[in-house]
């Protein structure tokens, strides 16, 4: 990895410029897929009259809660297209943006427990691989030798049968992912807005002309959608309904330890993830909560649950202690799909609903993202994941076909 000795608070993050009077795009939402957006709105397409509006500080929302996952073994061929197109981003992303984000292509396991768990992972691992995804199944003893800590007795609950693998998969440090399209954006001309909340939208003749702001009124060629866990809200404003719920989604960490965590582990049986991130916090999470809300904070039961099924497959992390939990709001649709593309309402666009996937689709979908919104059209990779789906029954169903949602 290549060390540039840059600091860990880049200071033109914090400049606060004024609003211009009008842009000829706004993007709505500073997390990651709002600014891999910009930044590509103006590198590739020559687009740089852009501005980030962002209700709070840039990158904390879902973009500074979200436990760094990268993979693209997803079963649908829709999926697995912008996931893999978006792997493929992130493996030239530190010279691109000329920025460290610690990628660590360290795999990803998904854990079977069951038959059924066995079949469907070695369905899914063919399926990978006629979409051109590396993908693997190993068997229990493979599984250990990948990572040594797992625990594959035949005398637990849910004793390990195999598991998929996809070496290219791993990790990446999301905060300085942000930071790296937020300066590369800055310095193409793009504005970045903080403490900027969108209170409605300008439509004429059915097209939108501007947004209202708590900074004022701010025109506007085109407006994106970017904002997870506050969609909906945007969207009704704008005079429409999309077919989402927002949900908490709990994650943790354990104080530092030594590296002994080589790769990421996945069960959705047991409904745990975890990785060990470069300082050495053990980082774990689980499901969404079942309810819907838009409280930064979930049920205690989940966190309970989800670390009793982490000290069963790792007996070695019961001597951990929790340092901190946090919460995130995602956007859910029916089919556990995002959507994106156009809107009912004349260049304003949408890109939400990624669930637990909008931290791996940073690049894939800030890249085919920019070129819908540059050309007005959707993207080939954007194409599937419209609004219509909905309504013509075409759904990318990926609620159980990805092994775990994350």
């Amino acid at each position: 990895m290549n060390q540039r000795n840059l600091p860990e608070h880049p200071d033109f993050l914090w400049d606060d410029p004024e609003p211009k009077s009008s842009y000829d795009v706004v993007i709505v939402g500073a997390g990651g897929h709002g600014l891999a957006t910009a930044y590509y709105l103006a590198s590739m397409h020559g687009i740089t009259n852009v501005a980030v509006l962002e209700r709070g500080w840039l990158a904390g929302g879902n973009m500074a809660r979200n436990t760094t996952i990268i993979r693209s073994n997803y079963l649908w061929d829709e999926s697995a297209a912008i996931y893999e197109h978006s792997l493929k981003l992130w493996e030239g992303l530190e010279e691109e943006l000329d920025y460290d984000i610690f990628f660590s292509q360290r795999g990803v396991l998904n854990l079977a427990h069951t038959l059924q768990d066995v079949r469907e992972s070695v369905r899914r691992v063919e399926a990978n691989r006629l979409n051109g995804v590396d993908a693997e199944w190993l068997d229990p003893r493979q599984v250990k030798e990948v990572c040594p800590i797992v625990n594959i007795a035949d005398d637990i609950r849910y004793p390990v049968m195999g598991a998929t693998y996809q070496p290219r998969a791993g990790i990446a440090k999301h905060d300085w992912v942000a930071w790296g399209y937020a300066r590369r954006a800055a310095e193409l001309g793009v504005d970045l807005i903080q403490n900027c909340e969108v209170t409605g939208f300008e439509i004429s003749g059915g097209r939108v002309i501007g947004v209202r702001t708590s900074r004022g009124r701010i025109g506007a060629g085109k407006v994106a959608l970017a904002a997870a866990g506050s969609t909906s809200v945007l969207t009704e404003l704008a005079g429409f309904r999309v077919p989402i719920q927002s949900h908490p989604l709990q994650a943790l960490v354990s104080e530092l330890h030594e590296i002994i965590h080589p790769t990421v582990v996945m069960s959705n049986h047991v409904h745990v993830y975890v990785s060990q991130a470069h300082k050495g916090e053990l980082v774990m999470g689980a499901g969404v909560d079942s309810y819907n809300g838009y409280g930064q904070r979930g049920s205690f039961h989940i966190i309970e649950q989800q670390m009793a099924a982490a000290v069963e497959l790792f007996p070695a992390f019961s001597r951990a202690h929790l340092l901190r939990t946090w919460g995130g709001i995602v956007d859910v649709t029916l089919d556990a799909s995002p959507v994106m593309g156009l809107t009912p309402v004349d260049q304003l666009y949408l890109d939400c609903g990624w669930g637990t996937g909008g931290f791996k689709a940073v690049p894939g979908a800030g890249w085919a993202y920019a070129d819908t919104i540059a050309h007005d059209r959707p993207h080939d990779l954007v194409a599937p994941y419209g609004l219509d789906r909905f309504v013509t029954g075409h759904l990318i169903d990926e609620h159980g076909a990805a092994a775990v949602a994350h």
